[in-house]
């Protein structure tokens, strides 16, 4: 399956990307790609992008899917119609284990009085 996702390149702590078209078993980090569809700079003030949005579009209906914030970044430009998805990894078990746990407090019970035998 074809993948348009963000591939990552530039220099260390100077981050530019790339959008490319790219089988989906192709991990994001191997450099392989079958086509550029544009560039995304965010370290400038301006946000440089530019996007080669027909080809995109083109690459979309041939059955190529988006990643995720690639979807998001192109809803934000209002290159799609929808809504945002949801990038962020979902909670594991341990996660939802190291939060606090809040109870309720609970309800003023009288104690208990009962007459205990008294031995002479």
């Amino acid at each position: 399956m074809l993948m348009i996702r963000l591939q990552r390149v530039g220099r260390v702590h100077e981050p530019t990307f790339r959008l490319v078209l790219t089988d989906s078993k192709n991990g994001p980090k191997s450099g392989k790609y079958l086509k550029v569809l544009g560039s995304y700079d965010a370290r400038r003030e301006n946000k440089i992008e530019q996007f080669d949005v027909p080809a995109i579009k083109e690459w979309m209906s041939k059955g190529a899917k988006l990643s995720v914030t690639v979807h998001n970044f192109l809803v934000s430009k209002k290159v799609l119609t929808g809504k945002k998805l949801n990038a962020l990894p979902k909670r594991t078990k341990i996660e939802k284990a190291a939060e606090p746990v809040v109870e309720a407090p609970k309800a003023a019970t009288a104690p208990a009085t009962e007459a205990a035998p008294v031995a002479a």
